[in-house]
């Protein structure tokens, strides 16, 4: 604006330059006409142009607008009923036009502001700017993250949506290391995917080692006991980022999005496909992935990434080429030390001649024969159960692997899984019914109305089947309450004021120790009288 101002000042502002400047600022021709008059009067209009003046009374954006912004999430119209409300009652002066409020939010707050009291600071960081970092070395920083891939794949004959887990080396964008899991994953998923990021022989292929440090996003399964001290183990420092940062594992985080949109928006049973019809619904005839074909082809695109996509931060390399070129040496860990490290420590044992007794079941293996009374010490893969490995417990030399005992077959193991499946829905089913009620629609306020009536037999019949009937009505109608003591007990108040005073039990023993006579049907005898009338 300054130039256009000092062009025309010389007199050699032309038509064209005027258009050309309104084409760029995105605003009418007569609209520049009118910013340079106001710049001519007026020096400080050139900084800002288009901005009106301040002046003596201007309405501005003051802390009640910002809460009620917040509060009518960004609703100007509302604040602006609110503000007129409050003003009728005598709470305020009475606000300006909705278009001058439009105005003075767009002037006196920032965009980040307005979209942060409207959808809250998620909404508020998509107007920040973030520095970018230093691209460094390779196997400098490692960021690892899961992701629910956004798609149905068949899993035993039903569609669930994998989780992926991988490693991402920040200075190449390499992917060095994915485990796929069909649920929800766990310690045993980052396990997995370490090892594969770690070993850099086939078919790991040559990105791998041991990193200096792992990003990782306050998740439980990266925090876990296990997953800790195998870091620890390798040496491996873990930055813990703060929770809703995804900003600071931008590589990750990037990944993530890149694999939806140029590789898993193409697969069949892509939950986010656009589809026709008010319902978004799948199609009936649509044949989903099974879960072998997805873990191919996820691992055919990982192979894709590192050797032919060229990110636009590598300028024009791919991830295999910035590796190539990096010549920062490489840590490697011997496979069977990895193994050992990735396993979770489960304490020593004693081999038995039954095995060794893990979880309340019985491990045995070929090599231990001769081996029984030994200690050993269990290490164990997370929720694989069917197999332990074994190393000695004063040495930590590796005895062999364990297999599960009287292992049931898979055809047992699906008949329990779908007899505990039809339990679970019978009881869900079960409680559904127990715990739905309803109540009378109405159009005044007025206090509930529980609906659905029973008869006196139909409660009866519900309640003496229920099973959690008060323990009062399972006691005796001709239950006695407890008999005082003897007169010459000690007997503490407590339990004397629960006794009943008006009768006396017969002390059950003698006074020299010996025990009282039994009558015929095995209770106490009733004391006698001799001749004098005094009780014997």
């Amino acid at each position: 604006m300054r130039r256009l101002l000092a062009l025309r000042r010389e007199g050699k502002l032309t038509t064209v330059q005027v258009r050309s400047a309104a084409d760029v600022l995105g605003v009418r021709e007569r609209a520049v006409w009118r910013w340079l008059a106001a710049a001519e009067r007026d020096e400080a209009a050139a900084r800002a142009p288009g901005e009106r003046s301040a002046y003596p009374g201007r309405f501005t954006v003051t802390d009640e607008v910002r809460a009620l912004l917040g509060l009518w999430k960004g609703n100007v119209a509302a604040v602006h009923r609110e503000l007129t409300a409050r003003a009728a009652r005598g709470e305020g002066e009475s606000p300006p036009s909705i278009p001058t409020l439009h105005r003075a939010i767009r002037r006196d707050l920032t965009p980040g502001e307005r979209a942060g009291l409207a959808g809250g600071e998620r909404a508020a960081r998509r107007h920040d700017v973030f520095l970018a970092r230093p691209r460094g070395w390779r196997n400098q920083v490692w960021e690892t993250d899961h992701m629910q891939a956004p798609v149905l794949v068949d899993v035993d004959g039903k569609p669930c949506r994998p989780w992926i887990t991988w490693f991402t080396d920040c200075a190449t964008n390499a992917i060095t290391g994915v485990a796929v899991t069909p649920v929800h994953p766990s310690r045993e998923s980052v396990l997995a995917a370490l090892r594969s990021a770690v070993l850099r022989e086939d078919p790991y292929g040559p990105f791998g080692g041991v990193p200096e440090k792992v990003r990782v996003d306050r998740g439980k399964d990266f925090l876990s006991r296990t997953v800790t001290a195998a870091f620890d183990l390798l040496d491996v420092t873990v930055e813990d980022l703060p929770a809703y940062t995804p900003h600071l594992k931008g590589t990750v985080e990037g990944l993530n999005r890149a694999v939806e949109s140029m590789f898993l928006a193409s697969l069949p049973g892509y939950a986010r496909q656009p589809r026709p019809g008010k319902r978004s619904s799948r199609p009936k005839d649509e044949v989903l992935l099974s879960f072998e074909d997805f873990t191919t082809q996820l691992l055919a695109w990982t192979l894709w990434w590192n050797t032919e996509h060229r990110p636009a931060p590598l300028r024009g390399k791919t991830p295999l080429q910035a590796w190539q070129d990096d010549p920062t040496p490489l840590r490697d860990v011997p496979a069977a030390d990895l193994w050992t490290f990735t396993l979770e420590d489960a304490g020593t044992r004693t081999l038995t001649t039954r095995g060794i007794r893990f979880r309340k079941r019985d491990y045995v293996g070929p090599w231990m024969t001769g081996q029984a009374g030994i200690q050993v010490r269990i290490r164990f893969m997370p929720h694989h159960d069917h197999r332990i490995e074994v190393y000695h417990a004063a040495t930590g030399r590796y005895l062999g692997p364990a297999d599960l005992a009287d292992q049931a077959t898979d055809e047992r193991i699906s008949a329990v899984r779908r007899a505990r499946s039809a339990r679970a829905r019978r009881l869900k089913k079960d409680l559904e019914t127990s715990q739905r009620e309803r109540y009378a629609a109405v159009n005044q306020p007025e206090a509930p109305q529980r609906l659905g009536a029973l008869t006196g037999a139909q409660a009866e019949a519900e309640l003496a089947q229920s099973a959690d009937a008060g323990l009062s009505q399972l006691a005796l109608p001709d239950v006695i309450p407890p008999a005082a003591p003897p007169a010459d007990w000690r007997t503490p108040a407590s339990l004397a004021a629960l006794t009943t005073p008006a009768r006396s039990a017969p002390c059950p023993y003698g006074h020299d120790g010996a025990s009282a006579p039994d009558g015929r049907d095995g209770r106490a005898a009733p004391p006698t009288t001799d001749e004098d009338g005094d009780a014997s």
